[in-house]
Parts: structure tokens; C-alpha cells; sequence
């Protein structure tokens, strides 16, 4: 073999040697990037608060906008210049977010369920719907507050047993959900696990006995008395008690001062409701500024250890939720 062979043979062995070297770095950083991801995955808490938490739709929603409004090129067109491309799709992310901005706003926004304290009738992970045009529109509308707005407008009040979303008054940030049981200026009392609005003994009605496996911190059963209630205002909705004059069934009177409501769980024995004071972390009397939106229906349900990293866990649903009313 003449010397520029020997050259040639070492230059090739080097140049093997070099794709070896860059093909095991490219391996390297991947398996880091990885890693990196489910570190982040697995530190994003599911859920941000123990009573309602925020689904992250807007992601999803801009993807399919940007593909339904995207402009399409014509066959034979000029290509764009990056700038006029980069020009075009932010003008379609821009509409797209405007568009999602104006839903959550003024139309719907979906929330799901992390706690029992609306049994029997929204149970833990409950997807639901909320309108938001039936109250008007407070600060709280909006992603962000918005200091400047004052009051509601477009106001339209409450009725008594709606069941609503707002923004919990200790740091008016939390998303809760509860039902409205008193109006301004009305007084409510617990005695003796009996609910009473304006001195008069809501009426109720024994149905039998439910599951209920969180009793069990309770009472030390897992299962709890199911009830229909009856409001004042003739509206009737079903509740649950697990135990006998627990901590908060029997009270002092509350008196609702004006431009404020009374919201309490339909687990009565397991919610943090308008019978706690702000002074304790509790609800308290509820702003009507601080409402979101009205509870409309359960659109789907997922079973108990379903999660946005587990794929293998998304449709864990509990079919004979779909589509379900509330009361």
C-alpha cells in the first residue's frame, strides 16, 4: 500500500470515529431533554386548589382555529418572505386569541371538579360548563382582574339554589363552587342539622342512604343520608349529611349584608362554605362582584387517577355522567 493510501484510510477511520462521537452526543441530549420533561411534567400540580380548579383549554383551541382560519396558498403564488410569514401567523394567533378571549368572557368556560363538597350532584372529576352571561360581567371575567371595572355590569341577580363559580373572597384568586342558600338580607341558621332561612325550617326529605367514601374521616362509615331540600323559593335540589350535629350543624344566626350571598356545599358535612369566616380561610358572605358564572351541566366525568400525563389513563370516564343536568 503506497503512502496516500495509508492518508486516505486514516482520514476515513477519523471521519467514522467523528459520526460515532456526534451521533452518541445527539443521543445524549435527547435522553436529557427527556428527562427534563417529565421532571416538569410531573412537578405541574393537576389541580391548583382543593374545592375547583381552571381547565387549560386554550391551547387546544388555538391549534384548531389557527387550521380553520389559517390562510391557504394558491397554486403558482409567490412564496412569502419569512417576515410576511411570520407577519400572517401571528395575525391568526392574535384572532384566534381574541376569539377564545371573547368566549371564556362573555359565553361558556369549562372548570372540572377535585373534591366531594358538592355531592351528591358534582362529584370528583366532573368536567363541567359554566355560562358566563348570567350574572353580567364583574373584573373577575376576565383571565386577568381588571381593577378599573367596578361592580357588575349587565347585572342580573342570582337565584336562590343556583349553583355558581366565584372567586373566593379571602384572596379573591381561587376558583370555588357552591350553591347560593341565602340572598342579601336574608338570615340563616343550622340547629340541630335542620337548615333555617328567615326563621322558617327548610323543609327536607329522607331518600335513603348513598356512598360516600370520604364519610369515613367523618363519621367512620363510608356512607352518608341522602335528602331532597326544599328552598323557600320552591326550587328542590339533593344534599347529603354523614353525621349528626357535626361542627357546623348547629350555629349562631348569619345575616347576608347587602350585595352579598350565601353559599353552602351539598356535602353538608364536608364543605367549606359561607358557615366559616374569612378569618379562619373560610368563604364567608360572597361579593357579587366575586360571581363567575352559572353551573350548567356535567359534559363528561373522569374516574378517580385519570391525568393529563397518563394518555394510557384518558378514557378512564364514568359513562353514565355524560351530558348530565344539574339541579
Amino acid at each position: 500500500m503506497t503512502a496516500p493510501d495509508k492518508d486516505s484510510e486514516k482520514a476515513a477511520d477519523q471521519a467514522i470515529e467523528a459520526q460515532s462521537a456526534a451521533k452518541t452526543a445527539t443521543a445524549v441530549d435527547a435522553s436529557e431533554s427527556v428527562e427534563d420533561t417529565e421532571v416538569a411534567a410531573a412537578a405541574t400540580p393537576e389541580f391548583v386548589h382543593d374545592h375547583e380548579a381552571r381547565v387549560e383549554w386554550y391551547a387546544p383551541v388555538l391549534a384548531v382555529l389557527t387550521l380553520l382560519f389559517g390562510r391557504k396558498k394558491q397554486a403558482g403564488e409567490t412564496p412569502l418572505t419569512p417576515v410576511e410569514e411570520g407577519k400572517e401567523i401571528l395575525g391568526v394567533v392574535l384572532g384566534a386569541l381574541a376569539v377564545v378571549l371573547v368566549l371564556r368572557t362573555l359565553l361558556f368556560q369549562p372548570f372540572t371538579i377535585p373534591s366531594a363538597s358538592m355531592e351528591p350532584n358534582l362529584y370528583q372529576g366532573d368536567y363541567i360548563i359554566v355560562s358566563k352571561w348570567n350574572y353580567g360581567i364583574s373584573k373577575y371575567s376576565f383571565p386577568i382582574a381588571l381593577p378599573f371595572i367596578k361592580g357588575r355590569i349587565f347585572n342580573t341577580l342570582p337565584k336562590r339554589g343556583d349553583i355558581v363559580v366565584f372567586k373566593l373572597p379571602v384572596d379573591n384568586k381561587t376558583d370555588y363552587i357552591k350553591r347560593v342558600v341565602g340572598l342579601p338580607g336574608d338570615t340563616l341558621q343550622m340547629k340541630h342539622d335542620q337548615l333555617y332561612i328567615n326563621g322558617v325550617a327548610v323543609p327536607n326529605k329522607v331518600e335513603g342512604q348513598v356512598a360516600a367514601p370520604d364519610a369515613r374521616y367523618i363519621s367512620g362509615n363510608d356512607t352518608a343520608t341522602l335528602l331532597t331540600e326544599m328552598l323557600p323559593d320552591g326550587r328542590t335540589h339533593k344534599m347529603q349529611d354523614m353525621v349528626q350535629d357535626g361542627p357546623v350543624d348547629d350555629t349562631d344566626v348569619y345575616t347576608v349584608p347587602e350585595g352579598h350571598y350565601f353559599m353552602m356545599g351539598d356535602n353538608r358535612d364536608n364543605s367549606e362554605d359561607s358557615r366559616f369566616p374569612k378569618e379562619t380561610g373560610g368563604v364567608d358572605y360572597v361579593p357579587a362582584e366575586n360571581l363567575e358564572g352559572k353551573a350548567n351541566f356535567v359534559l363528561m366525568s373522569w374516574k378517580e387517577g385519570a391525568s393529563l400525563w397518563k394518555p394510557w389513563t384518558w378514557l378512564n370516564f364514568k359513562w353514565d355522567r355524560f351530558f348530565k343536568g344539574l339541579q
